[in-house]
């Protein structure tokens, strides 16, 4: 049985757009493929988390303590994606890489959000994926891939359907550290999935046909890093 690791930002979990029939969707999904592979899911803060950052920035809070608030988002997302697998997996979300792989010994299924401040829910899922030796690992964002520019700011932005290892760490150096990031996948995961040489899958959270196609890994539309 495959080990499958995936991240899904809280922007696609919840962005105010038919979330109910979303999350439903995702979780029938989820229990039928649990079947087939061993999933975790790592969940993302996404704009809620990016709201409640950018307030308490302008009230002067601590980084750290802004990631908590992140982390605190994560986690709340996690429990709502629970409620939706209707028992199929733990019943509260994971606070630690650790105690997700404990966890996993009980359930098809394992739910968690952050762990602590100055950690990505991508980096979560990357240091996840490491320890439980993952065959792949699948981010599932609000785009259909990796672009040359955000296609939601530029029309001239190209998709990479294919990258090497070497290219995403080019792709996701940032030179300092603030709470609440955006982008497709941040610098310590990529320097965990390259370390291992774990194929990572970009694909569009919300288009489940893709997603599912991913998880399996078999072919979809979006960008494969480090595919053979």
């Amino acid at each position: 049985m495959d080990i499958v690791v995936v991240s899904i930002g809280g922007s696609v979990l919840i962005p105010d757009d038919n979330d109910f029939e979303y999350l439903s969707g995702l979780a029938e999904l989820l229990v039928s493929l649990s079947r087939k592979v061993k999933l975790y899911i790592v969940v993302g803060g996404g704009r809620i988390s990016r709201y409640y950052i950018k307030l308490g920035r302008k009230f002067g809070v601590d980084e750290r303590i802004l990631d908590e608030m992140g982390v605190s988002v994560t986690r709340l997302n996690a429990k709502l994606l629970i409620s939706a697998l209707s028992g199929n997996s733990n019943e509260y979300p994971a606070t630690s890489v650790a105690e997700a792989v404990v966890i996993g010994s009980d359930h098809p299924i394992v739910v968690m959000g952050g762990t602590t401040p100055g950690h990505t829910t991508d980096g979560v899922a990357a240091s996840l994926a490491e320890f439980v030796q993952a065959d792949r690992v699948v981010n599932a964002t609000a785009v259909d891939g990796v672009y040359t520019k955000d296609p939601n700011k530029y029309d001239d932005a190209e998709k990479i359907t294919e990258m090497s290892f070497e290219e995403l760490l080019e792709c996701c150096k940032t030179s300092e550290w603030k709470a609440g990031p955006s982008n497709v996948f941040d610098a310590m995961g990529a320097e965990i999935i390259a370390k291992n040489r774990i194929p990572l899958l970009v694909v569009k959270g919300r288009d489940l046909e893709a997603l599912e196609s991913a998880m399996k890994g078999g072919s979809f539309s979006g960008t494969t890093v480090g595919g053979e």
